[in-house]
């Protein structure tokens, strides 16, 4: 950040590029969790959400005009991560899952979450049978209507702004309102044909 800002890289590119930062981390995080079953613990938890407050930190002393909103970047991991140090997940009924704890998550990813979910730091268990069942209903259905089975996040490698918005960043020049530098003006014009 302090580099982009001393070679004078506009904020607008700044604010893009660190969204598109985030959007990479939560997309990485998010689906190693889903992926490795040692990274759905409550240790992990805990550990991922530490790093998750440094972030918020770090973009609360970028400021807006460089960090925008890469904090909802992280939306799906942060509620991910805030599902697995929540305790009591057993008394949660799924609709308090979804609406409370995770709403951005599909309920092929907090069944994901949940089954794959082990405390290795004081034993609680995971959501109740009846929420898993609940939720295998639920996916019995979607797979029966050709819904997508994936439960990881899609990579968006494209570029986050378009020419508009890089002719809206950079300022209009006018190339006579320019002073030349001193060592430059002792050079003689050469004559145009």
């Amino acid at each position: 950040m302090d580099q982009l800002r001393k070679n004078h890289v506009p904020s607008f590119f700044i604010r893009k590029l660190v969204t598109q930062v985030f959007s990479f981390i939560n997309i990485s995080l998010f689906n190693s969790l889903l992926l490795r079953r040692e990274c759905c613990t409550f240790s992990n938890g805990e550990y991922v959400k530490s790093g998750l407050a440094e972030l918020e930190k770090w973009i609360v002393n970028a400021g807006d005009e460089f960090a925008g909103t890469s904090w909802h970047e992280l939306n799906y991991i942060r509620q991910a991560v805030g599902f697995l140090v929540i305790h009591q997940k057993r008394k949660k009924s799924l609709d308090e899952i979804r609406q409370d704890l995770c709403p951005k998550l599909t309920v092929r990813q907090i069944y994901r979450i949940s089954t794959m979910y082990w405390d290795d730091k004081y034993g609680t268990q995971s959501v109740s049978n009846e929420v898993v069942a609940e939720m295998r209903e639920i996916l019995n259905k979607d797979n029966q209507n050709l819904t997508s089975n994936s439960f990881l996040l899609d990579d968006d490698l494209s570029i986050p702004f378009s020419t508009e918005d890089i002719d809206m960043a950079i300022p209009v020049i006018d190339p006579s309102d320019i002073q030349l530098p001193n060592f430059l003006s002792e050079y003689p014009v050469a004559p145009q044909n």
